[in-house]
């Protein structure tokens, strides 16, 4: 019978350790601009020792900063733990970071070495007569010149409003109704009511509850839900309140007078054969003409069947683009967009505090060593973003010539595999470097995902990527003969003619994707 007791037992055991320097690279190569401009700012008003560069050639290059890493080492094993923080890989793809390169980075450049002038030349410089224009004290006399007659009492603290009193917000939905519900002389519980009401409509405007369950919720009378839906259903924007897609497109109708039209019928009675696209038989149910139909239905058309999306979808998206590429002769320039981007540098005034003489306080030394060796890994981590990007993109652009010159009808299958090969790069290297990243290009601005796409199979299809592919598709239906359109098994045998190899099920599937009805939706008979 064996005893259970602590015992030590030594294994030796291999893994993979992500130092802070990688982690910051990981993070910093998936930024766009505009997240790279923040985290920069952010950096800068935390580390002390960084500060950005006031006019160009100020900040430092990479040719600048090598001499930082070749300077001589410090002897205190104390500050080791310090500059351990740098050690490790600098980039994704098995590059190595010296530490003792990032210690000497920290108590490298030190002060220029200043001559002293002889004191028989320091006596020999006889001060300047002090001139009495200067010691005119022009502040005051201005002040007093322009002084309105009163002056707020000097302990007087007069707070002024913050700036984000100033910044417009996103106008939302509910927001936009109850202004325009204060402006309505209502009886207290109407208005309480309609209250109740705006805030159960969705998204897209539409109301989510029933008129008992809006009374039993709001402690409502039936009677007051009733009048305060009615007065919500004459706000704008027209048609929100309503309780489904015919009711939203009827109040529409009706607040531009449309109300008994021909487009009022259509949407009241015969709104499935409008999706079918049977104009003849609602022609003949109605006893209209074929026309009044078509010009009846072009009306239904741009109704929004969403009115309250304009309010409650996201804003407008800011895009910048990270990348220019450029055609210069026959080659094509790329160029990092790094414009309005901080440039750093080190500010030189902390350099004095490495000095044991200047600062005797080994705990102010400590930290200043610290933010030196953090902010140098910053400056090599945003170096190593700003190439590893450029080789992404000289990829793309020598796979992607043909798109560059004459349009997205002639974008290659590429994967990301590929260009990690290429460049010799992890892939998730490659997906974090185009990650939420754009470029600009004679075809106009796309995400460099955008360029990233699978071949189709078949003969012809080895050099179709997927997008193409459904661009074709799309194509065919758009140009299709409206009384007799294409089938997907017709819009098969026509891609197979052509060498790429597709299924009639995943014709339909494109289809779905690009939300094109079927081929019995899309039938128009006169």
């Amino acid at each position: 019978m064996s005893s259970l007791s602590p015992r030590l037992q030594v294994r030796v055991q291999q893994k993979q350790i992500l130092t802070p320097g990688l982690v910051q690279m990981v993070s910093l190569l998936q930024l766009n601009k505009l997240e790279l401009k923040e985290m920069i700012s952010a950096e800068i008003a935390q580390n002390p020792v960084l500060e950005e560069a006031a006019e160009a050639g100020e900040e430092l290059s990479p040719e600048e900063l090598q001499p930082l890493l070749e300077a001589e080492r410090v002897a205190d094993p104390a500050d080791k733990s310090i500059l351990e923080v740098t050690a490790g890989p600098v980039d994704g793809e098995g590059a190595e970071a010296d530490a003792a390169d990032m210690e000497a980075a920290a108590l490298s450049n030190p002060e220029p070495v200043v001559e002293s002038a002889p004191a028989e030349a320091a006596e020999a410089v006889e001060p300047k007569a002090a001139d009495p224009f200067d010691e005119i004290d022009f502040d005051d006399y201005f002040d007093a010149y322009l002084d309105p007659g009163h002056k707020s009492p000097a302990s007087e603290n007069i707070e002024k409003p913050s700036f984000e009193t100033f910044l417009s917000s996103p106008e939302t939905l509910s927001g936009h109704l109850h202004d325009q519900l204060a402006l309505v002389a209502l009886r207290e519980e109407v208005r309480d009511a309609a209250e109740t009401v705006i805030g159960n409509l969705n998204e897209n405007g539409y109301l989510t509850l029933t008129l008992e369950e809006l009374a039993t919720s709001g402690n409502h009378a039936p009677e007051d839900v009733k009048e305060a839906l009615r007065v919500v259903h004459t706000l704008d924007p027209a048609g929100v309140g309503a309780s489904d897609l015919r009711e939203c497109l009827l109040l529409q109708l009706e607040s531009r007078g449309g109300k008994d039209g021909v487009a009022w019928q259509i949407v009241h009675d015969h709104l499935k054969l409008v999706q079918l696209r049977q104009f003849k038989e609602i022609a003949r149910l109605l006893k209209r003409p074929i026309e009044h139909v078509q010009i009846a239905v072009d009306v239904i058309k741009h109704l929004d069947p969403r009115p309250g999306l304009r309010y409650s979808g996201p804003g407008a998206r800011q895009v910048e683009p990270d990348v220019y590429i450029s055609k210069d002769g026959d080659d094509y320039l790329i160029t990092i967009n790094d414009d309005d981007v901080p440039q750093l540098r080190l500010n030189p005034q902390y350099r004095k505090m490495l000095d044991r003489e200047q600062e005797p306080n080994r705990d102010v030394r400590n930290y200043v060593k610290e933010r030196y060796a953090s902010a140098i890994q910053l400056m090599k981590n945003i170096e190593q973003r700003k190439q590893t990007i450029l080789k992404v993109c000289q990829s793309v652009v020598r796979r992607q010539m043909d798109f560059l010159e004459h349009g997205i009808d002639f974008l290659k299958p590429m994967m990301i595999k590929e260009i990690a090969e290429e460049i010799g790069v992890h892939p998730s290297t490659v997906s974090r470097a185009v990650s939420n990243k754009y470029a600009h290009t004679p075809q106009g601005v796309y995400e460099l995902r955008y360029f990233f796409s699978e071949a189709v199979q078949g003969p012809s299809g080895g050099a179709t990527p997927l997008l193409i592919l459904k661009r074709r598709v799309k194509k065919m239906i758009e140009e299709e003969d409206p009384a007799h359109p294409l089938t997907d098994e017709q819009i098969t045998e026509r891609l197979q003619a052509e060498g790429i190899h597709v299924t009639r099920r995943t014709v339909a599937k494109y289809r779905e994707d690009m939300r094109i009805p079927s081929t019995h939706q899309r039938r128009v008979r006169n």
